[in-house]
Formats: structure tokens, sequence, C-alpha cells
């Protein structure tokens, strides 16, 4: 993609999926687009029509801060698409790529997550894991360094068998990725690595086409582990202080749940992999 047009295509994307009842239009019969037109939007956000125009085609690449609110207020953009907004309007007709430097996580961080007895990982800024303790190689055969999670999440069946919630795991992958890159979506590595999902998925090339954002945020996944079972897993994400969007991701169970049970089985087979029957998963002979 062609960083002058971050922003224009980040905003025919969003208007796309702001429908006219949304923002208390009428449909009306003879309508064609699946979202706002054009000239609704400039209007809704009270701005000229051909300057929204010239937004849209990367021929202007300085709004100002008030009209980027109000772009962001019609569009219905959440904090986290505010925000991605803002930057990519900052940095659109810039054309100023950074050198790849190749992403290291610290020797204490690694050995502050290989004490931890929760999955634990650390993902650089293009979704590929850095390092990883025991526990998250445990938990699935991606979590290793050198693996992109995203991906393992769209092209290995592995995958979506362990992902119980697959469509929760794509739709925040890919959101996350975006959010990630941020005015970084020209880069090389990241151009890659679109290309290649979008060849060998229908739902990735969806999921991308709606540019959806989402920082690091907490939530809940579903899983099921060959060896322990059915897993309901809170995962955390925390930003690491003086990194470059490196993000340390880490699973855990409530206390006394089935999962948290079934956490502790994976932490023994891991400290001794010759335990014995205790190693078949749930349910099985």
């Amino acid at each position: 993609m062609d960083s002058r047009k971050l922003l224009g295509e980040y905003l025919r994307a969003r208007r796309q999926l702001v429908t006219p009842e949304d923002v208390g239009l009428p449909r009306g019969p003879r309508r064609r687009v699946p979202g706002l037109r054009r000239e609704e939007l400039a209007l809704l956000a009270g701005i000229s029509p051909d300057y929204y125009l010239r937004l849209e085609q990367g021929r202007d690449h300085h709004p100002s801060p008030q009209v980027l609110d109000s772009l962001a207020r019609v569009l219905r953009l959440d904090s986290d698409a505010q925000a991605y907004l803002r930057r990519i309007a900052d940095s659109t007709g810039t054309d100023v790529q950074r050198p790849l430097v190749p992403e290291r996580v610290p020797d204490e961080i690694v050995h502050l997550i290989d004490d931890l007895d929760v999955p634990t990982f650390i993902q650089g800024r293009f979704m590929d894991v850095l390092a990883a303790n025991p526990m998250a190689r445990a938990l699935s055969p991606h979590y290793v360094p050198g693996r992109n999670v995203l991906r393992a999440v769209f092209l290995d069946p592995r995958d979506r068998e362990l992902h119980q919630d697959w469509d929760r795991a794509t739709e925040e992958a890919v959101a996350g990725l975006r959010s990630l890159a941020g005015a970084e979506l020209a880069a090389p590595r990241i151009v890659e690595l679109v290309a290649e999902l979008s060849a060998a998925s229908d739902r990735f090339r969806m999921l991308w086409a709606r540019q959806d954002v989402r920082d690091k945020v907490g939530g809940t996944s579903r899983m099921l582990h060959p060896l322990v079972g059915a897993l309901e897993l809170r995962h955390e994400k925390f930003a690491l202080t003086g990194a470059d969007r490196q993000i340390m991701v880490m699973y855990h169970a409530e206390r006394g749940s089935a999962s948290r049970e079934a956490l502790e089985r994976l932490a023994r087979i891991v400290r001794d992999p010759h335990a014995g029957s205790e190693h078949r998963p749930i349910g099985s002979s």
C-alpha cells in the first residue's frame, strides 16, 4: 500500500461500514453503496464534498485535528480507531520508512517470562514471536521464536483446532496487526505478509478490507489442547516499557476452575514429559 494513500483508504473502508440508519438518514430506494456516500459523510462532518473527495483520493495530506475529530464522530470510531486515524494522518504524504532493525527482547525479560508458571510470550510489531517460555511452547506449537502468530492462525489447521473461538481469534489478530503496524503498512515486511495471507485466505481478505483497529486488549480464549483438553483462559497483553511496540501476552485461568487444573497438568507435563497416563487428554481412554 502506498503510504500516501493510507488515510484515504482508511476513510473509504470505514465509510462503507456506516449505514444511513446509523446516522439518522433515510436509505431510499435507489441507494447502490453499502454505506454512506461521500457527500453524506462530508455533510455530516461539516466539510465540503470536494475537500472530503481530496482526502479519500490522497490529494490532501494535512487535515486539521478538528476535521479528523468530525470524521471520527461520523464514522463512529472508538478510541483505538481514532488514535490510528490520527497516526496515519500525521504520517500520510511523508513516505519515510524506518530501517528494518532486527527485533530483540532483553535478556532480563526472557529470564522473567521463563520463571512464570503460566504461558507467556513476547510478540513484535509484525506479530512475530520473539521469546516464549516453556508453558507457552507447550500450549501451542506456534508460540516459539521465529513463528508469526497471524500466519499461524490463518494457515495452520492445528491452530484452528486449538482455537475453538477461531472467529474471535482471527478478528483480534488482524485488527491487532493494523494497530501495531500503524503508519508502517507500506513496509516490505507487512506488504509481504498481507499478500501471502490475502492469496491464501478469503477470511483474511475480508477482515483486512474492513480496516478494523484494536490496540492491546485482554479477553477470553477458548482452546482445545491435545494433551489437557478444554481450556477457557484469560489472555492479557502488556506493552513492554522501552521496547518498540513489543507486547507481552500472558494466559491464565480462574482459580479453582477446571481450566486452572488443566494448566497445572500442562505445567507438570512441561516439567516431566514422561509422567505417564496423566498426560492423556481429558476424556481419552
